[in-house]
Formats: structure tokens, sequence, C-alpha cells
């Protein structure tokens, strides 16, 4: 049975409580983007869970939720930023950007993974699997994974033929071939492997 989130961590904490969570580590495009999301305790949308666990539409809907009723902010980091300081670190970057933007300074920070961001300057737990055990990261979740699918959809439609508006940037059989086909494009992130052949192969 798979584990629901929950507010449990955010009670035991206390005070004004964001989560954080990162996404598109893996694609070989676009950008890496996380959220930043503080929920109020009174106001909960129902139906949270890990955005992984969530159809299309349901996720969707959600997000217009959280944007309503809670506090949010959105970060990411550039291709060009994974390049040059590698995709642990430009996550990390993009977590801290989202956490920045918030309208309101949280007390304490929950994000997902084992590792805390350089450079939040607020207290902050890491949280192995958080977008499972807490509603704040779930949320998180939820708006970063929307959010990035649609810039994702809009730059397919710049550069069609790779799938993205399908695949977000993921390494999908139909995009590595593409990638064969067609060449890497602005978008495409130098520093993996499937990419850096392709460059390499074109020398």
């Amino acid at each position: 049975m798979k584990s629901v989130p929950t507010f449990d961590l955010e009670t035991q904490i206390g005070g004004c409580i964001a989560g954080v969570d990162e996404v598109g580590r893996g694609p070989l495009a676009g950008p890496v983007m996380a959220a930043a999301v503080i929920l109020n305790p009174d106001d909960i949308p129902e139906g949270l869970n890990d955005s992984k666990q969530l159809s299309h539409k349901a996720r969707a809907a959600l997000a217009i939720e959280i944007e309503a009723r809670a506090i949010f902010g959105v970060g990411s980091a550039s291709v060009a930023e994974i390049d040059e300081i590698n995709i642990l670190r430009a996550s990390h970057l993009a977590m801290c950007r989202a956490v920045a933007s918030l309208s309101q300074r949280p007390d304490h920070v929950l994000v997902d993974g084992n590792f805390l961001p350089r450079g939040l300057n607020i207290a902050a737990t890491p949280v192995i699997k958080g977008d499972t055990r807490s509603l704040s990261i779930a949320a998180a979740s939820i708006v970063a994974k929307t959010r990035r699918d649609a810039l994702m959809v809009d730059l397919a439609q710049q550069h069609p033929g790779y799938g993205w508006e399908t695949n977000m940037g993921y390494p999908s059989k139909s995009h590595k071939a593409a990638l064969q086909d067609l060449g890497v494009t602005p978008h495409h992130r130098r520093s993996f492997k499937p990419v850096h052949n392709i460059l390499y192969q074109e020398k």
C-alpha cells in the first residue's frame, strides 16, 4: 500500500512551513524547475498526493487549487546552468530560487530528498520520499510538475519533432531517435551523455 502524505511533519515542527520539491533532473532537454508551497492548515486542497501518482487532469486541477489557496513560489535553473554546475547543484539552485520568491518568509523548509541546498539561509529538514510524506512537499511537486510540463509543451511548438509535448524532454526512445535525426537544440543539456555523444559524433 502506497503511503499518503499528511500534515504531521508540519504540525510537529510548528510555525510557517514551506514544502519544496523539484522536477526535471532526468530530462535531456529543458530547465530543472522547483516550487515552494506554504499551505494554510485550515484550507488544504483535498486529494493532494505525490505528483507522480496523479493523472494529468487531477494534477492540473490541483495545481490551480494550490496556486489559488496557498502561498507559492517557483524557481528554475537553465540548461546553461545545468551544464555549468551539474544537475544536482542546479536543482538545489532552483529550490533556493523558489523559496526566495515566496511572498512570505517561512520559519522552516521541508525539502524533498536527502540533501539540503546550500544557500537556503532558513532552518530546513531533508525528507526522503517527501512527496509521499508531507502535504506541503506534495503540493510543491504538483506545482513544479505542471509549470515545467507547460513550458515543455511551449518549447515543443518551437522545436517540433522531439516529442517534448508528451515526453517533457525525458530520454524516450523517440526523443533519442529525433536527436540523431534532427540534431541538438539550444534547449538540450550538453553535459548529458546522449546529447554529448551526438555532438561528439558530429565532430
